[in-house]
């Protein structure tokens, strides 16, 4: 009994000993591959990086782990040529970028790795997405200017467009409700119902104002735009992707 008793405690400690190893290591592992991402990324600031699955040993003796979560706060994604009908920025803000990549295979020194998929989620806040309306006021019809003032939540998935329209002097807003979906690598914004103006303008001057469009060409990894859909601070937007590089 009492030697099996040692047994029993050499077992737990090395047990112990195992779990602390395989921490220390995960952790290392998590903090150079952050490193490599906001190299290959060009980052402002330090991603997040999760290894989930245990032991790490294990898997990190294959060359491939099985999940890993990545956040980036705040990213800047290129937005090639601008489709908006002001120009557009040449870049965009992507809010809270949350990637699950699977089946990540990695080289030794983690200078390259790559994920079989990845799903995420991410926002584009509506200040960052009304800089793709028109900026300035455009003449819809004589004696008539028009221009996008703001985005906010319309409620049911919807974005409430508001457009100042100016006549003879005067103004007033109008708020109209647009849909918001994805055309492969572009947020489209459409309005479901035209307003209503101080007289009956043609159908395609107004929607040179209501409706438009940005490009948004590179994410992080590769990843590509899959949905998207009016919230409360923003657009969310879910993005996936195959054989996506996180680094090297």
């Amino acid at each position: 009994m009492r030697a099996l008793r040692i047994l029993l405690i050499v077992v737990v400690v090395l047990g112990g000993l195992f779990v602390i190893a395989d921490r220390v290591a995960v952790h290392f592992a998590e903090n150079e591959a952050a490193d490599k991402v906001k190299t290959t990324e060009n980052l402002a600031t330090t991603p997040d990086v999760s290894i989930k699955g245990f032991p790490f040993l294990t898997q990190a003796a294959s060359g491939e782990l099985d999940d890993v979560e990545i956040g980036i706060k705040d990213y800047e994604a290129d937005t090639g040529t601008a489709t908006s009908g002001n120009g557009g920025p040449k870049t965009i803000r992507i809010d809270d970028l949350k990637a699950d990549m699977k089946g990540v295979k990695f080289s030794g020194d983690y200078s390259s790795a790559t994920a079989t998929t990845a799903t995420g989620t991410a926002t584009i806040a509506y200040d960052e997405l009304l800089k793709a309306a028109k900026s300035e006021p455009t003449r819809i019809f004589p004696g008539i200017d028009a221009q996008v003032v703001g985005l906010s939540d319309g409620g049911n998935g919807k974005i409430k467009v508001d457009i100042k329209v100016t006549a003879m002097g005067a103004t007033q807003t109008y708020p109209v409700l647009s849909s918001v979906s994805v055309d492969g690598d572009t947020v489209k914004v459409h309005a479901d119902n035209l307003p209503k103006l101080v007289v009956d303008l043609a159908d395609s001057r107004i929607r040179a104002i209501t409706d438009f469009q940005q490009a948004i060409h590179q994410l992080p990894g590769g990843v590509k735009l899959d949905s998207v859909q009016a919230a409360k601070n923003g657009v969310e937007i879910t993005v996936k992707g195959s054989n996506v590089r996180l680094a090297g």
